[in-house]
C-alpha cells in the first residue's frame, strides 16, 4: 500500500511530524514501513517550459525544433522527438547541466545539425513508472496545466515533492488498505483527530432511479449488499491534474474523470467500485448471481473468460457484464462516448472473489480488498461520495435515489476486558485513565464497569473480536518499546533443557555431522501435497482465510516440503543435496484442535562423494540414507532394537526400495526412494527420503548409554556362506542367526552378496562374518562349532537355505 504523505496530512494533523519520523513510529506500532521515497530526489534543474513556436526539423521526419520560454530573457531552442509536441503547450524541460532519472546528465548539444539547449521530458524520464503514465501520454510528453509558470521547478505541479510511504500490510490489518484506515492508525499513535473530506450529494429532481435500473442478488451470502447510482449527462475527459498526480503517486494509472474517481474512492475508503456505461447494459435490470456452466464473458483486458459456478457475476438480468469484485466486461466499458454512468458499490464474498481472481489470473487492487475485507459501515457513504464527485468532474447530474438489493448493516462488536487482564498480559501497571485514553485515541467508544472495560469496536476494525486483540491494541499504542523487560519467575522455570529438547539438539548435531543441512519449510501447503507420503491420511486442517491455495492446508508430512527444497536446488544445478527438517505435522481429530506431532525428515539426492584423482564419484542410494539413520539410532541407544522391514504400502514411494522403520514391534517411520512417477511430477532426480516420529523416538530413547568393559579374552571369527532364494531378506537370515547363535555371538556382518546365472534362477549368495566372545573365559572351538552347526541347521530347516 502506497501512502501519499501530502494526502495523509489532509486527513490527520501531522504538524511537526516528518515522513521519516512517521514511518519509524508506524513500524514500531505494528504496521511495517518498507520504504519512504521522495520522487524528486536525484533530479535537478527541471522546470516548466512554455512552447512558443514549434516547426518540423528540416533534416528529419520525426523531430521538431521548439522555441521554449523557460523563464529567462531569451527563448531556448530545444529539438524534440515527441509526436504530440505543439506550440502553446506547457511542458517539462530539463535545462543544460540538469539531471533526470537514472542520474543521466543533460548537456547542450546538436541534433541533426540544430542546437538543442536541454530536453523536453516525458514522465518516464522523470522516473515515473510507465505503468502509471496516462495512456494518451505513454508515447509522448506530458502537458502541464495552463497556469504553470515558465521557469518554476515542475516538482510541485507533479506532486514529486511529496513523500510516498510504502506500507507492508498483513492480512489481519486490511483496514490499512485505505487512506482513512491509515489516518485512523496515525491519529491513534499520536492521539490526534481525523478530518475526512465529505461531499453534499445533489440529486436531480426531474429523474428517479426507478426509471433507470433495479438491482437484485440471488444469494445474500455471496453478495451481502449491492448498490447502484446513476449519473446522467456526463462528459468523459481527462481528470484534473491534482487527481492524476495523486493516483500516479499511489501507483495507479489515470484513465478518465469517471474511472479515476472510482480509484480515488478505492484509495480513500478502501471501497472497490465499478462504473458501467449505462447505455450499453442492454437492460434496466441488474442481477447478481453465480455464473452458469459454459457461460463466457469478455473482460476489459479483451480476454474471453470461461466461467464456472464458483464465479459470482453481475448480469443485465440475462448475460454477464462483469466478474463481481474482479473486473468489468468490455461491452459496458466507459469510453469517450459515454453520457450516462451506472456506478456499482457492493460487498462480495471474500473466498469466492479470491478464487475468481486467482483462477483467472486477475488479481487487482479491488479483488485484494474484497478478499481481505472492507469497512462495511462506509459502503453507502462511498457510493454517494463517488457519485457526487463524478458529477462535479464531468458536469453531470446524479439521478435521484439509489437502487439497493437489500438492507444491510453491521453492529459494533462489543468486547469486555479487565484492567488486571491487560496489565498481567503486558507486565505493566497502566491506570484506568491511561487505558481509557488509548481506547479513545483508537476511536473505540467504551464504558467502565468496576475495573472492566466494555469496548465497542466499530466495523472499520473487523480484525478485533476477543480480549487478546484488545491487549494487542493497548500494547501497540502504549508502545512496545515502553513494555518492561522481566525474567520468568516461579518454580516451573527449570533453567535447563528438557529431555526431548536435549535429544533434539543432539540429533541436530548428529545429522549435521553426517553432512546434512537443516531446512525449514512452510507448514501450510496444498490439499494434494498435504497427505502425500502418509500411510493413513487423516482429515486435513484447512485455513478459513488462506492467503493462497498453495498455503491453505496444514501438512501431514514433512517430506513434501523438503522435496520442494530439493527441486529448487536441483533447478539451480546443485548436485549435492542433503537436507533434514524438524517440525510439526497436523492431523484432524474429532476434537476442536488438531493433533500436532513433532517429526524428523531427511532427503538426499545427487552426488554424495565427489570424484577425485583416485576414486570415482559416489551417488546417493538407499544404503547411504540407511547408514545415516542407523547412526541416529545408535545415538539414541536403539541400535540393537531397530529393524528395516520392506513395505509396498506407501503409494508415493518406490515399491521395491522402501522400508518401514521399526523399533522392536513399534513402527516409528519410513525411509526409501521417492517413486519415479512422483519424482517426475516434482521435477527432481532420484531422491531418497526418511520421516520419523521424533516425539515417539524421544520417548523410546535410552535414558543413559550403557558402557561395557572391553573383553580381555580373545574372540573367534567364523565366516558362513549361504545360497538362498532371492526373495529372502537379509534381515530374516540375521534374525535366525541371532536366535540360534547362543549367548557368545556378539556381532554379525554381511560382507558379500553375489547374484548371477551360475547360481540359478532367483538365487543369491550371501556371506556373513560371525564373531563369538566370552567375556569371562577363553572360548574353545567346540563351543563355536556347536553354535555354527545350530545356525546352519536352523537356516536349512526354517528358510530352506543351503549352507555352502
Amino acid at each position: 500500500m502506497l501512502v501519499s504523505y501530502k494526502w495523509l496530512k489532509q486527513l490527520v494533523d501531522l504538524e511537526g511530524i516528518s515522513p521519516l519520523e512517521l514511518s519509524d513510529k508506524m513500524s514500531r506500532s505494528g504496521i511495517e514501513v518498507e520504504d519512504v521515497v521522495v520522487p524528486e530526489e536525484g533530479l535537478k534543474k527541471i522546470v516548466v517550459g512554455d512552447v512558443k513556436k514549434c516547426v518540423p526539423h528540416p533534416d528529419s521526419d520525426h523531430l521538431s525544433i521548439c522555441q521554449v520560454d523557460v523563464g529567462e530573457d531569451e527563448l531556448y531552442q530545444i529539438v524534440c522527438g515527441a509526436p504530440n509536441i505543439a506550440a502553446g503547450k506547457k511542458v517539462i524541460v530539463a535545462l543544460p547541466n540538469s539531471r533526470i532519472a537514472g542520474n543521466v546528465k543533460i548537456k547542450k548539444g546538436k541534433m541533426r545539425g540544430e542546437v538543442s539547449l536541454g530536453m523536453i521530458c516525458s514522465l518516464d524520464e522523470l522516473g515515473i513508472s510507465s505503468s502509471v503514465v496516462p495512456k494518451e501520454y505513454a508515447d509522448g510528453i506530458y502537458f502541464l496545466p495552463e497556469e504553470a509558470i515558465p521557469g518554476e521547478p515542475v516538482f510541485s505541479y507533479l506532486d514529486m515533492d511529496d513523500s510516498i510511504i510504502e506500507l507492508s500490510i498483513t492480512p489481519n490489518r486490511a483496514d490499512a488498505l485505505s487512506l482513512r484506515g491509515v489516518a485512523h492508525e496515525v491519529a491513534a499513535i499520536y492521539n490526534r483527530e481525523v478530518s475526512f473530506p465529505t461531499k453534499e450529494l445533489v440529486e436531480a429532481s426531474d429523474s428517479r432511479i426507478e426509471d433507470y435500473v433495479t438491482v437484485s442478488v440471488e444469494n445474500t451470502e455471496d453478495t451481502p449488499t449491492y448498490r447502484m447510482r446513476v449519473i446522467k449527462d456526463v462528459v468523459i475527459k481527462e481528470s484534473p491534474m491534482w487527481l492524476q498526480t495523486l493516483l500516479m503517486n499511489e501507483g495507479i494509472r489515470p484513465i478518465n474523470n469517471v474511472v479515476d474517481v472510482t480509484n480515488y474512492t478505492l484509495l480513500l475508503f478502501g471501497q472497490p467500485q465499478h462504473a458501467f456505461d449505462y447505455d450499453k447494459l442492454g437492460s434496466k435490470e441488474i442481477k447478481v448471481r453465480r455464473a452458469l456452466e459454459n457461460e463466457t464473458l469478455v473482460t476489459l483486458d479483451e480476454e474471453e473468460r470461461s466461467l464456472t459456478t464458483e464465479t459470482i457475476v453481475v448480469t443485465n438480468g440475462q448475460t454477464p457484464i462483469a466478474l463481481a469484485g474482479v473486473m468489468g466486461g468490455l461491452d459496458s466499458e466507459i469510453t469517450e462516448n459515454t453520457t450516462t454512468v451506472a456506478l456499482e458499490t457492493a460487498l462480495f464474498h471474500p473466498t469466492l472473489t479470491r478464487r475468481s481472481a486467482r483462477g483467472f489470473g486477475l488479481s487487482s487492487e479491488s479483488s485484494k480488498r474484497f478478499e481481505r475485507g472492507i469497512n462495511v459501515a462506509t459502503i453507502a457513504e462511498a457510493s454517494a461520495f463517488s457519485a457526487q464527485m463524478i458529477a462535479e468532474l464531468s458536469g453531470g447530474t446524479v439521478v435521484s435515489g439509489e437502487a439497493i438489493s437489500n438492507d444491510y448493516s453491521k453492529e459494533d462488536v462489543v468486547v469486555s476486558i479487565t484492567l488486571t487482564k491487560i496489565n498481567n498480559s503486558l507486565g505493566t501497571t497502566l491506570s484506568e485513565e491511561e487505558v481509557s485514553t488509548i481506547f479513545t485515541s483508537l476511536g473505540f467508544s467504551h464504558t467502565v464497569e468496576g475495573e472492566t472495560f466494555v469496548v465497542s469496536i466499530p466495523p472499520r476494525r473487523w480484525d478485533i473480536s476477543i480480549e487478546a486483540d484488545l491487549v494487542e491494541e493497548v500494547a501497540r499504542i502504549y508502545g512496545y518499546d515502553n513494555l518492561p523487560s522481566t525474567l520468568p519467575k516461579g518454580s516451573s522455570v527449570a533453567g535447563k533443557l528438557s529431555r526431548s529438547q536435549r535429544l533434539t539438539r543432539d540429533i541436530r548435531k548428529q545429522l549435521e555431522g553426517n553432512g546434512l543441512y537443516e531446512a525449514i519449510s512452510y507448514m501450510l501447503t496444498t490439499p494434494e501435497l498435504a497427505t502425500k507420503f502418509v500411510l493413513e491420511p487423516k482429515a486435513t486442517i484447512a485455513l478459513d482465510f488462506p492467503m493462497s491455495e498453495e498455503r491453505s492446508v496444514a501438512r501431514q508430512s514433512l517430506i513434501s516440503g523438503l522435496l520442494k527444497n530439493v527441486a529448487y536446488n536441483q533447478a539451480r544445478k546443485q548436485q549435492h543435496i542433503a537436507f533434514y527438517e524438524i517440525g510439526n505435522i497436523f492431523e484432524g481429530t474429532e476434537d476442536v484442535l488438531p493433533k500436532e506431532t513433532n517429526h524428523l525428515a531427511m532427503a538426499i539426492s545427487g552426488i554424495w562423494e565427489a570424484k577425485t584423482w583416485d576414486s570415482p564419484a559416489k551417488q546417493v542410494d538407499f544404503y547411504t540414507l540407511k547408514g545415516i539413520v542407523e547412526n541416529l539410532f545408535n545415538l539414541l541407544g536403539l541400535s540393537e532394537e531397530v529393524t528395516f522391514v520392506q513395505t509396498k504400502d506407501y503409494k508415493d514411494m518406490h515399491p521395491g526400495r522402501t522400508a518401514q522403520v521399526m523399533v522392536g514391534e513399534t513402527a516409528v517411520g519410513l525411509m526409501g526412494q521417492v517413486h519415479p512417477h512422483v519424482a517426475k511430477e516434482l521435477e527432481i532426480n532420484e531422491t531418497y527420503v526418511c520421516e520419523l516420529d521424533l516425539a515417539l523416538l524421544c520417548e523410546l530413547a535410552k535414558e543413559e548409554p550403557v558402557y561395557k568393559e572391553v573383553g580381555k579374552y580373545p574372540s573367534i571369527k567364523r565366516d558362513i556362506a549361504l545360497l538362498a532364494d532371492a526373495n529372502i531378506s537379509s534381515q530374516k537370515i540375521i534374525d535366525v542367526i541371532k536366535e540360534k547363535g547362543g549367548k557368545y555371538l556378539v556381532d554379525i556382518h554381511l560382507f558379500d552378496v553375489f547374484v548371477g546365472e551360475k547360481l540359478g534362477t532367483n538365487k543369491k549368495s550371501l556371506a556373513y562374518s560371525l564373531v563369538f566372545r566370552n567375556d569371562e573365559a577363553t572360548l574353545v572351538d567346540e563351543d563355536v562349532t556347536s553354535a555354527v552347526e545350530k545356525i546352519s541347521a536352523a537356516l536349512q530347516d526354517e528358510l530352506h537355505i543351503e549352507v555352502r
